[in-house]
């Protein structure tokens, strides 16, 4: 006699199988990506940055109020300028041309932290204040007590103008880099300005639009030690940003940022 004998699994390893699946299902699901969040979370009105002292003595014959740059998001970007000459009749003139640029960077999980990004800009507008067409005599020298870097770049344009003095002083506090443009040049006759006299007063302006910033964000902020959320980052591309190109300014030179 034939027997037919029936198979059963065993149910104790289907409950098994079961734990083991709910385990790896549970195990992929991983936490959203964060990233370290950025210091400064606002920026000053770059019109303000610098006191009427100061203002004083790198444009003394400048309007009151500078020239506002335009910008989609004053939260990341801006810049203000100013121009001055001051005519001295048949003995000619001395002018004068001050531009304070602010840019800057939220953290954002593609991109990285915010001071990193900055410090990427500010290395850029570094770089591009050295190799501008037609400068002479460029130099470069890094500059202490001012945010966490800081660079001064100096050269001579020779416009049809006259013989211009250029100083380019680029800055990093946190995730903000302060771009200072200043230029000077005596015309029609009038004696050229000193580089060192006015290297000395880009480094008084660049110390004060730091200071502003860091006042600027002193009532909170979103912190050292926070996430930063997901989303794309509210800065836009640097070259986007009016601040990092000057040269629809009135100066009459070439600006150093506007490669950006």
């Amino acid at each position: 006699m034939l027997v037919a004998a029936g198979c059963s699994s065993d149910s104790g390893s289907d409950d098994a199988g079961g734990k083991e699946s709910g385990a790896s299902a549970s195990a992929s699901v991983s936490a959203s990506p964060t990233v370290q969040a950025a210091t400064y979370a606002s920026l000053p009105d770059p019109c303000d940055t610098l006191s009427k002292d100061t203002l004083g003595d790198l444009v003394p014959k400048a309007p009151k109020s500078g020239k506002q740059g335009k910008s989609d998001d004053v939260a990341t970007r801006g810049s203000c300028s100013w121009s001055s000459l001051d005519n001295n009749g048949v003995k000619g003139s001395q002018f004068r041309w001050l531009n304070v640029s602010l840019l800057r960077f939220d953290s954002d999980v593609t991109r990285g932290e915010g001071d990193k990004l900055a410090q990427e800009y500010f290395d850029k507008q570094v770089q591009d204040a050295q190799s501008v067409d037609g400068a002479k005599n460029a130099k470069t020298a890094p500059v202490t007590g001012t945010g966490e870097a800081a660079t001064l770049v100096t050269y001579d344009l020779k416009k049809k103008e006259g013989s211009f003095k250029q100083q380019t002083l680029v800055t990093r506090v946190e995730n903000v880099v302060v771009t200072v443009d200043y230029n000077g040049a005596g015309l029609a006759g009038e004696k050229t300005p000193s580089a060192d006299s006015l290297a000395k007063l880009v480094k008084k302006a660049a110390k004060e639009a730091v200071a502003a910033v860091t006042k600027a964000n002193s009532g909170g902020g979103t912190g050292t030690g926070g996430a930063a959320s997901p989303s794309p980052s509210a800065s836009k591309s640097a070259s986007k940003s009016p601040s990092t190109s000057t040269s629809k300014s009135a100066s009459p030179s070439k600006s150093t940022a506007k490669k950006s």
